[in-house]
């Protein structure tokens, strides 16, 4: 039987107001309870960016959450792009 491989790699930007709202912490708890590996940090713009790499259904859960944050957040956008995996990713952590 042959393995076959889902993981991507999903770069998502989460405008609104999503800083100082525990945005990073909320998402590194939600990605690393979906096993996901990856990044989420602050931009200077305002926004804060997810980088994640896993099973696709999990980052488009990841996704979704993205879409609306912890409860003290408002997203207004988001842009999502999908690419293939590169494997080059940590577990799931916040960076400044």
């Amino acid at each position: 039987m042959e393995m076959t491989n889902n993981k991507k790699r999903v770069t998502i930007q989460v405008y609104g107001m999503v800083q100082g709202v525990f945005f990073r912490a909320n998402t590194r708890d939600f990605a690393q309870k979906l096993g996901l590996k990856g990044t989420v940090r602050n931009v200077r713009d305002g926004s804060v960016e997810i980088v994640a790499e896993g099973e696709e259904e999990d980052l488009t859960k990841l996704i979704s959450f993205a879409r609306v944050g912890p409860p003290s957040a408002k997203v207004y956008n988001t842009d999502v792009k999908w690419e293939d995996s590169k494997e080059d990713l940590p577990n799931f952590k916040i960076t400044y």
